[in-house]
C-alpha cells in the first residue's frame, strides 16, 4: 500500500514537473512570462515547482521499507527534471541585466539544484535498496 502510495504522488511530481516546463517554454516569448496556465513565474514556481520538490522525498520515506526499482527510478527521472530547469534558468539569463541589478542567476538556482542532487540520490539509494 505504502509503494503505491509513492508511486502515486512522484507519478504526479513528474507530470507537475513537465506542466511546470512547458507552461515556462511557452511563456519565454512572452514579455511579462506568462505561458498557457495564466501564471506569472512566481505562482508557478509555487504551485507547481514546490510541490514537484517535495513529493519524492515524501515518497521516498512513505516506501523506505519497501523495495522497488521503479520507485527510484521515478524519484531519479525528478531529480533530472529539476536539475534540467536550473540549468536552463542559469544558460538563459541575461548577464547584463544580472549586472546592473546586482541578481546572481546561479545562487537564484543553487536551491534548484540541490534539491535536484537528493533527490538523484534518493533515487539511487532507493535503487541499491531494492
Amino acid at each position: 500500500m505504502a509503494k503505491a502510495v509513492a508511486l502515486a504522488i512522484t507519478g504526479i511530481s513528474i507530470a507537475l514537473l513537465v506542466i511546470y516546463g512547458a507552461d515556462a517554454a511557452v511563456g519565454a516569448d512572452n514579455p511579462d512570462h506568462q505561458g498557457f496556465l495564466d501564471m506569472d513565474h512566481k505562482t508557478r514556481g509555487l504551485g507547481l515547482g514546490g510541490p514537484a520538490m517535495v513529493l519524492p522525498i515524501i515518497a521516498f520515506f512513505i516506501a523506505r521499507n519497501d523495495s522497488s526499482k521503479g520507485l527510484g527510478g521515478m524519484i531519479i527521472i525528478s531529480g533530472i527534471l529539476i536539475i534540467i530547469g536550473a540549468v536552463t534558468v542559469i544558460g538563459m539569463a541575461d548577464l547584463s541585466e544580472a549586472q546592473e541589478t546586482s541578481r546572481n542567476p546561479f545562487m537564484e538556482t543553487a536551491p534548484l539544484l540541490i534539491v535536484g542532487a537528493i533527490q538523484l540520490g534518493l533515487g539511487a539509494l532507493k535503487i541499491k535498496k531494492s
